[in-house]
């Protein structure tokens, strides 16, 4: 697990926004979490490693 965070922003339509926020609240998750499970099955799909340690390379 990730033991620091980093703000991450997007631009998007504000309507395409609310209908996110509208779908993630009927599903009872947070915007975040389904922003931060599509970054990490793109990471997947694309073979690239996240939790290696940056100071070891």
């Amino acid at each position: 697990m990730e033991s620091k965070t980093a703000r991450f922003t997007v631009l998007m339509d504000p309507r395409k926004k609310q209908a996110f926020e509208k779908l993630c609240a009927a599903q009872d998750i947070t915007p975040s979490q389904v922003v931060r499970q599509l970054i990490r099955e793109y990471l997947e799909k694309h073979d690239v490693s996240y939790l290696d340690d940056p100071k070891s390379d």
